[in-house]
């Protein structure tokens, strides 16, 4: 891949810093390619993070995964590659990505990768009657 793809992601303020929030980002149309066969592979991905003082804006997100593909890796590598780049422009609180490939040969695969910035600790839920 292009170094410059992490280039295209881009960020604005979080608008609530004080507080933990989630925000979770469905992208059902991924795609990269096999790098053994050179074949398609589509996925969805399931992002979910805590922003600190940054959150990701969406469109730069949409352009950046476009840069997938035509690019081969496998299903590990470009996960891990992904939560890295987000975690890289964003340094989020918390942030869990979910890779979901459809069958390739009838094997399904999900990888799942998480990140947490050190000293953040999830607040426990309030569990009211």
């Amino acid at each position: 891949m292009s170094s410059n793809a992490i280039d295209t992601l881009e960020t604005f303020q979080n608008p609530k810093t004080v507080r933990d929030f989630t925000i979770r980002i469905d992208v059902p149309e991924f795609t990269c390619l096999c790098p053994k066969t050179g074949q398609p592979d589509f996925a969805k991905l399931e992002i979910e993070y805590i922003p600190d003082e940054l959150c990701i804006e969406l469109k730069s997100l949409k352009f950046y995964v476009l840069t997938y593909r035509d690019q081969g890796d496998f299903h590990e590598a470009v996960t891990n590659k992904i939560l890295d780049d987000l975690v890289s422009v964003s340094s989020p609180r918390f942030m869990k990505l979910s890779a979901i490939f459809n069958a390739r040969g009838g094997i399904y695969t999900t990888v799942v990768v998480e990140h947490q910035k050190e000293g953040w600790s999830k607040i426990t839920s309030v569990n009211t009657p």
